[in-house]
């Protein structure tokens, strides 16, 4: 169903080119829109020409027209005073006839997105119902999650749309829960994952502001429309784990997420069991501040004791002294490639336990 507003704009528009006064009423005879301050119009007469065969009528000297959607009865349209009121009350009629179909075909649209997001169709009815909606089932795709504080305020919705508005590309942008909004992007064959993330990035920056804290996730591309979903449930996954291990990070995609998320996926008494093994009775989280800084540097640096000591400011000797004490408390020697391998997946495990705990109270 059209809103009201867009039916008041539509006859506000005719009326000034036309001079002519228009009425719409639904089929209980009451008026919804009228360019007519004062409407004065007998509602049982707008019952009694709903309820009959014909499509146009003159009844005291107002002319009435029915509007229809897929054979359905929707309005009737009523034009009063004008030298062309037969005409008018036509142009009306057929142009409030293709805003039903229009907006019937953007509802078809989003309804055809969404359950193909959610994998609900069946591969058939993907393609035959892509052609019937004129949607191309061979372009260049990627899907990119939105969340903020504010996803479902309407004008962040309106900045996202008014962001790709200038594009000729077939771009959607829809909502599958309460959370988050959905932009299924049109790519160019050339576009590589610089030009993927700098997308990622413009959202972001067109929704600095007053949207509170915003993260955007994005899949892989897809070349195939059946393929779309499978780049949903990759930024998908891509905003989950991006909170955990890419918390300083506000567009994360799925390309990037390496062991993390194997690790997401991983159940908790499996986690619980890994730390005890390695650390028996201690956990990463027990270390000093100066010890797991020590730890994080050294790894941010592929394992180089020259390096890390030159950038924590500390003496070569000192950061071995370091190196030596953890691996006395832990028996992993982090200067060993398959030990520094094992003490990163573990305070990677523990970092995915802590938030678990924190999302499940």
């Amino acid at each position: 169903m059209i809103s009201n507003s867009i039916l008041q704009d539509t006859i506000n528009g005719i009326k000034n080119i036309s001079k002519c006064d228009l009425t719409v009423a639904g089929l209980d005879g009451k008026v919804i829109v009228s360019t007519l301050s004062d409407v004065t119009l007998n509602r049982s007469d707008i019952v009694s020409f709903v309820e009959s065969q014909a499509d146009y009528q003159e009844i005291r000297e107002n002319r009435y027209f029915k509007v229809y959607d897929d054979m359905q009865l929707e309005y009737v349209v009523i034009a009063v005073g004008g030298d062309d009121t037969v005409m008018v009350g036509k142009m009306a009629a057929f142009q409030i006839q293709n805003l039903l179909i229009a907006y019937k075909e953007h509802f078809d649209k989003d309804n055809f997105i969404k359950n193909l997001l959610l994998d609900n169709l069946l591969l058939v009815d993907v393609y035959n119902r892509a052609k019937r909606l004129h949607i191309k089932t061979d372009a260049r795709r990627i899907v990119y999650i939105l969340e903020s504080e504010q996803t479902k305020d309407y004008s962040t919705i309106e900045a996202i749309k008014s962001l790709f508005a200038s594009s000729n590309k077939d771009d959607f942008i829809t909502a599958v829960d309460e959370r988050d909004i959905i932009i299924i992007k049109e790519l160019d064959e050339e576009d590589d994952n610089k030009v993927m993330h700098e997308i990622g990035e413009s959202i972001i920056n067109a929704l600095q502001g007053d949207h509170g804290d915003v993260r955007v996730s994005y899949g892989n591309a897809v070349s195939e429309i059946r393929e779309v979903s499978r780049s949903y449930k990759e930024a998908r996954m891509a905003l989950d784990v991006g909170k955990i291990f890419f918390e300083d990070q506000n567009v994360v995609a799925y390309s990037q997420l390496g062991i993390g998320r194997l690790i997401y996926q991983l159940p908790i008494p499996l986690c619980k069991m890994f730390i005890n093994e390695i650390f028996t009775d201690k956990s990463p989280d027990d270390f000093d501040e100066e010890t797991l800084a020590t730890i994080n540097k050294f790894f941010e640096n592929s394992l180089n004791v020259s390096e890390t000591s030159r950038q924590l400011y500390i003496h070569r000797n000192t950061l071995v002294y370091r190196l030596d004490k953890l691996q006395k408390s832990t028996g992993l020697d982090l200067r060993v490639f398959d030990d520094a391998i094992t003490f990163k997946i573990a305070l990677m495990v523990v970092k995915y336990m802590k938030y678990m705990e924190k999302v499940e109270y």
